[in-house]
């Protein structure tokens, strides 16, 4: 699957739904277990409370949707959506495993079917760089958020230092998608992954498209890891 053709929704659903039995596994691996770092740092920006409403999109299974439940505790409400029903068969039962109440549905971020102004909280993580839109999928994140609230995005984006970003070029693209695919069966998943991560908009060319929804106001990111992944933050007018 080739990273300019293939923000094709029927595509992306079909590529997460044959990594979806690897796909914590391989994760874990890839990241040696640092995205967990990286979803817990998405939640203390959110500035969540406990009690609160969180909507995470694209949860898979569940990973961030689960470190929100925590935070927010019993008093609070999640819930996680995906479009990929393969992705969300193990989530249920994992959030059990976790202590966490959390209820998960089929929902594509770019049609979310909730009210407008009724979370506290709406996230994504890795998941808007697949989206057709991403500025459609920003806009509708921000109409369900309550005036105040915040919409967060975690995501892979482009390292700026010279020395780490050759380093990292050389491990994502020969080493990444040889180890992916052998977790997985699935090698030109992460051939995709890896590359619609190089191509997708960072740092303050996507917090323009935060911006440009014109439902955020001050728009922000942090770099983790030297630049490998960015969270961004938008307040809802």
């Amino acid at each position: 699957m080739d990273a300019n053709s293939e923000r094709n929704p029927e595509k992306v659903r079909a590529m997460f739904s044959q990594v979806a039995h690897r796909y914590d596994l391989a994760n874990t691996i890839l990241s040696g277990g640092i995205h967990h770092l990286w979803r817990r740092e998405v939640v203390r920006w959110s500035e969540a409370k406990e009690g609160a409403k969180v909507l995470d999109c694209a949860t898979g299974t569940g990973d961030l949707a689960i470190t929100f439940a925590k935070k927010v505790g019993e008093r609070g409400e999640v819930v996680g959506t995906d479009f990929c029903q393969e992705m969300l068969d193990t989530a249920p039962a994992k959030a059990k495993e976790a202590g966490a109440q959390i209820r998960f549905t089929i929902a594509d971020v770019m049609q979310l079917p909730f009210p407008d102004n009724y979370f506290d909280v709406v996230s994504i993580s890795f998941g808007i760089r697949n989206v057709a839109s991403p500025q459609q999928a920003l806009r509708e994140m921000a109409r369900v958020t309550k005036p105040g609230g915040h919409v967060m995005v975690l995501e892979f984006g482009q390292v700026e230092n010279p020395v780490i970003r050759g380093l990292y070029e050389f491990y994502s693209e020969k080493v990444l998608p040889k180890i992916g695919g052998l977790i997985t069966g699935q090698p030109q998943a992460y051939n995709y992954l890896q590359e619609s991560s190089r191509a997708f908009p960072c740092r303050e060319t996507f917090v323009d498209l935060m911006t440009n929804t014109t439902l955020l106001t001050d728009c922000r990111y942090r770099s983790l890891s030297f630049g490998v992944a960015y969270i961004y933050k938008g307040r809802k007018i």
